[in-house]
């Protein structure tokens, strides 16, 4: 057989005219067997395009010529600093999964002009704003659900620009206010091991309990403005606060902002961001560990559990009343920190991190009971017990649980969605399906963004969240075997989270334009997870030669052992291995893998 028809894995001097790729790096594996352009490979193509107009577009008609959200700007929980932050989801990730140069400007140029927006504007009744809402270019104080949403742009920037200098100050002053190093701003306890507040930020945490006011942000006259949350005005973003006020001490939430330091570390800043995180970890994996392997919600200013240990906003028994239905909602946020947890397990390859989320469910579900034949479990825990009944198995969080572990018995708890039956051989229709699927969100968005008639002036800062085009999560499961955290849909368990790094299998760089992503006309797809095993499709549908590298992990934080196509196989024992893909070509490669088996870094592979 020859070259052409074929792929071979190339070592030596055998690509001797290939350009470098790094020094000392390996020659690339050789594919050079020509393949049938599938379809999911040009869907992949084609949503990477639609998605790059679609946002284009959307810049232009909400951000002005100053790169600021147009929008009547307010304080609050509702539709504060966070929800303009938002603006941009998902397109820096887009950029690094391979789209264009421009969602990566765009998104940079917005970052920028939102900071300038929020610094400059104040508030006058709300106390903690009134010299602005953003103080050193970060929220002034705000519970870690929506300090976590407001970064979720951010906190993923260092994948496309781990070399940017803004990004790095930033990345280092905003996790200065939570390590400790920053002795202006003290919410940080570290002889107790506590941030010492829910509400916090760059002005410190607040040691009071907050009032409505301090919530829903500044009155004003809301009858202009669609309300997203559905209140019939002002006076119900009163009453939807009433209940959030106990907030002195720690609760699960904070540990959202471990993920400043794992970028700070993975950003070359130092280890000493590494070792705040993961101290900070062990001490919350002590109380749960004290506590019957259940994380507990409210920890007081000495660092030890308190008796209520239940208690706080957003803990284990907290049920407000809704104002729009007179009805108390469960608002337990203490299962949303298990995507913190993942930061631990970046940080240390401990698996222990998630095997205790692993005993906190198991507790939970032997909590249940038979009520007319129907198996019922709770959701809430208060004074008298477990509470907030759902019919069925306790599954929240159980997804991510199994990604991480791989384990027999976690796959069984996961349940079942059409991606693991794809991921299993079961379903292989399923990425062009969910490309297809992801193509018409785009599309469905455009057009809705074009019926959109509200103006700046009646327009609160969430408001273009629902008309935000990017759609990556069919591009994240299907090219990087990836976990899209920020919208879920593996899971109807898994309630979308913000501010989350990107967990996967693998990710890619274009050597020869010095980027993230896959080149031009490349496309991936990841048929199959295993403890120590992956298996991806590479193909390239253009008339050139393209060059690519692929990483074990977003954070280059698996060990790639060896790389086999057919009945050839070679050693890599690295974080990243480079292939050439000659034109119209393509092959299934099999990766041994050692999973979590780096410290993690940004760095792209040649700077390594």
């Amino acid at each position: 057989m020859s070259l052409t028809r074929r792929a071979v894995l190339v070592g030596g001097g055998a690509l001797a005219a290939a350009p470098a790729l790094a020094r000392g790096s390996p020659a690339p594996f050789l594919i050079a067997s020509a393949m049938a352009a599938p379809r999911w490979a040009r869907l992949q193509r084609d949503l990477l395009a639609a998605n790059a107009a679609a946002c284009e577009d959307h810049f232009a008609k909400y951000v002005s010529t100053d790169d600021e959200l147009l929008c009547f700007p307010r304080w609050g929980a509702n539709d504060g600093p966070d929800d303009a932050a938002e603006f941009t989801n998902d397109w820096v990730l887009l950029h690094a999964l391979g789209g264009s140069d421009r969602l990566l400007t765009l998104s940079q140029r917005f970052w920028e002009g939102h900071l300038r927006q929020y610094s400059r504007a104040r508030t006058k009744d709300v106390p903690i704003a009134r010299q602005g809402m953003y103080f050193r270019e970060f929220p002034v104080q705000m519970d870690w659900q929506h300090n976590a949403e407001g970064l979720t742009t951010f906190n993923v920037m260092g994948l496309s620009a781990p070399t940017d200098p803004r990004l790095v100050m930033r990345t280092r002053r905003y996790a200065d206010f939570y390590t400790g190093a920053d002795p202006t701003v003290r919410n940080y306890d570290r002889r107790h091991r506590i941030i010492r507040s829910v509400l916090n930020g760059s002005r410190g945490p607040l040691l009071r309990k907050p009032t409505p006011l301090d919530w829903a942000g500044d009155p004003f006259d809301a009858r202009p403005f669609h309300l997203e949350h559905g209140e019939e005005g002002y006076a119900q973003f009163l009453r939807h606060y009433v209940e959030y006020t106990d907030v002195i001490g720690d609760n699960p939430l904070n540990l959202q902002s471990t993920t400043l330091g794992l970028n700070a570390y993975a950003l070359g800043a130092g280890e000493r961001f590494r070792r705040w995180a993961v101290d900070y970890f062990d001490a919350w994996m002590d109380r749960a560990r004290a506590n019957g392997d259940i994380l507990p919600s409210k920890v007081g200013l000495d660092g030890k559990t308190a008796p209520d240990w239940w208690g706080g906003t957003y803990g284990w028994n907290f049920a407000p009343i809704v104002p729009q239905t007179g009805e108390r909602e469960g608002r337990n946020r203490v299962p949303r920190a298990i995507t913190a947890f993942y930061n631990a397990l970046l940080l240390t390859g401990d698996m222990e991190y998630l095997r205790l989320w692993r005993r906190q469910t198991a507790r939970i579900n032997n909590a249940a009971r038979q009520i007319d034949g129907k198996l019922q479990t709770p959701t809430l825990f208060g004074p008298d017990g477990w509470h907030g009944w759902q019919t069925g198995p306790y599954r929240t969080s159980t997804f991510e649980i199994w990604y991480a572990t791989q384990q027999a018995e976690d796959r069984v708890a996961a349940g079942d969605h059409p991606w693991i039956a794809f991921l299993e051989g079961r379903n292989p229709g399923y990425a062009e399906k969910a490309l297809e699927a992801d193509l018409a969100h785009v599309a469905a968005r455009v057009e809705a963004r074009k019926a959109d008639t509200t103006t700046p002036a009646t327009r609160l800062a969430d408001w273009t969240l629902d008309y935000n085009p990017a759609s990556a999560s069919a591009l994240v499961q299907t090219m990087t075997g990836g976990l899209h955290i920020a919208r879920p849909s593996w899971s109807a368990t898994s309630p979308p989270q913000g501010g989350v790094p990107l967990h996967c299998r693998l990710r890619y760089f274009d050597p020869a334009k010095r980027r993230a992503g896959v080149p031009d006309d490349v496309a991936a797809l990841v048929h199959s997870l295993g403890d120590r095993q992956t298996e991806v499709t590479l193909i390239n549908l253009g008339p050139s030669s393209r060059e690519v590298i692929v990483q074990g992990g977003a954070y280059a934080e698996h060990r790639i052992d060896s790389v086999r196509i057919g009945s050839e196989q070679r050693a890599v024992g690295g974080r990243h291995f480079p292939v050439r893909l000659e034109p119209g070509c393509g092959a299934r490669l099999t990766l041994a893998m050692t999973r979590y088996a780096n410290r993690p870094t940004l760095a792209f592979p040649w700077n390594r």
